[in-house]
């Protein structure tokens, strides 16, 4: 062998091998950080958001309306409208009038 070539064991080749054919599912791999007593619940959500079918549909939906932040009244709009660095900013501007060149029609 090459200096410096270092022959992968079998191990990181099996965990390259699951990694690409989990990619390949359309899976992802991700830590959740949690209380300790939720980690089954945890687990048997994703499980069933795996699935492409009404349920996972039906329960992505309810967790997205549950852990959505509540939509802005109006005047929450304004106020963070006015917090804007460009809020005090004049955006009037005067322009040279300029009829243009003469053109013979």
């Amino acid at each position: 062998m090459p200096k410096g070539f270092r022959e992968k064991s079998a191990k990181y080749r099996a965990v390259v091998k699951n990694r690409r054919t989990m990619r390949a599912r359309g899976l992802a791999r991700y830590e959740v950080r949690g209380a300790a007593k939720d980690r089954e619940l945890v687990r048997a959500v994703a499980k069933a958001l795996v699935g492409n079918d009404d349920a996972a549909t039906k329960l992505r939906a309810l967790l997205e309306r549950e852990t959505a932040p509540p939509p802005m009244t109006g005047k929450e709009i304004v106020e963070w409208l006015r917090t804007s660095p460009l809020a005090e900013v004049d955006w009037y501007t005067k322009r040279p009038f300029d009829p243009g060149r003469k053109i013979d029609l």
